[in-house]
């Protein structure tokens, strides 16, 4: 009896494995009904923390597998995401931003770059009463989504991620017609938008910029990559922005500067002169932009000493290296600097950072939660 169970045992493994292509075969041709997913078995509170561990992009992915697999994860997932929730129009994606990076959870792209053999292999899913094609892997493993009309997929992904994740988008990343983007967002959802960041390879329209820095009160926070139009200003006073950040700020006065009450303000490719630059230091030591955090500015020429003029008897130069924490997630290596103190105690590290940048680090350091 011993000697025919090797042979027992092969054969049943041989039996087994013509089983299971056979039924493989019918499944694919549809003459069987697909097995039920394994994972969607678990009880509900494992499979909860399976889910809360489970990262965004994965469960977006997960989620096209049935109508099953995406009610429970609306339903089921409830832990909170690391980031905020950010639409880009370029990339066009959806993602969730932290200081330091961020996960692509979902993007689109032109369908017209698909080939035939791509089409012709590609599954379908049914949304809104139509048949949409499911989204697919990459080559750098983002889940990508195909449209003719990439405006409309944009807008179609992020209504998708939201309602999964029962979550309001927080940023957005423009790269033209912002007033729309905004207004668009603002409208869908009761959550007002914290932050836009502009990135248009041209000049930025004077309407836009008027619209950003003073007509739409709700934002927070404001990243301008792309040069303002010449001769542009801004009169009268800016509204209150917690984190300012121009990267092409030779528009930016010293007036302009004088009405701002921010707690991180960041210009580059600044005008301001070290005279601009005293007359700004002596507001702050006033009591004028009381919740400032941290203000730097690159310019053609810093000089610290100029900078200071006038208030060296109130100043202590400190050698020793210590690191800064920017509420917003930058971090500062001040290498030394001149401590400064205002009347009512708080204190002021000037730096001069090459090459060309003063920065003003307010102590003490605040932490920042960017969701």
């Amino acid at each position: 009896m011993t000697s025919f169970s090797p042979l027992f045992r092969f054969l049943s493994w041989i039996i087994s494995i013509l089983f299971q292509t056979f039924k493989s075969f019918l499944i694919f041709n549809g003459l069987l009904p697909p097995p039920h997913f394994p994972l969607l078995r678990v009880p509900y509170v494992p499979l909860r923390r399976i889910l809360n561990f489970m990262d965004p992009d994965a469960l977006v992915s997960l989620s096209f597998c049935s109508q099953k697999s995406h009610s429970v994860i609306k339903t089921q997932r409830r832990a909170p995401f690391d980031g905020r929730l950010c639409v880009s129009e370029y990339p066009r994606n959806v993602s969730f931003r932290t200081f330091q990076n961020h996960t692509c959870v979902l993007s689109v792209c032109n369908s017209s770059f698909i080939t035939s053999k791509e089409r012709e292999e590609m599954e379908y899913v049914r949304m809104n009463w139509m048949y949409r094609r499911v989204p697919v892997h990459n080559s750098n493993g983002n889940l990508v989504w195909y449209w003719y009309d990439t405006k409309e997929g944009l807008e179609t992904i992020t209504d998708y991620v939201t309602d999964l994740f029962n979550i309001d988008v927080s940023e957005v990343c423009v790269l033209r017609d912002a007033i729309k983007m905004i207004k668009w967002v603002n409208w869908r959802q009761t959550t007002r938008l914290k932050k836009v960041v502009y990135r248009a390879w041209d000049v930025i329209l004077s309407q836009e910029m008027i619209y950003l820095l003073k007509k739409c009160t709700t934002l927070s926070e404001i990243s301008i990559h792309s040069e303002a139009p010449p001769n542009f200003r801004i009169s009268k006073k800016f509204r209150r922005i917690d984190y300012l950040d121009i990267w092409y700020g030779p528009w930016v006065t010293i007036n302009n500067l004088l009405t701002m009450d921010g707690i991180v303000i960041h210009l580059e490719k600044s005008s301001l002169t070290n005279t601009d630059l005293n007359v700004f230091l002596r507001h702050w030591l006033s009591g004028g932009c009381p919740r400032l955090k941290l203000f730097s500015a690159t310019t053609d020429s810093v000089d610290i000493l100029q900078v200071l003029d006038g208030l060296l008897h109130n100043a202590v130069f400190v050698e020793d290296l210590r690191d800064y924490n920017c509420p917003y997630g930058n971090r500062w290596i001040l290498w030394d600097g001149y401590d400064i103190r205002r009347a009512d105690g708080v204190t002021a590290t000037v730096h001069y950072q090459p090459l060309s940048t003063l920065v003003i680090a307010v102590w003490p350091e605040t932490t920042h939660n960017y969701n």
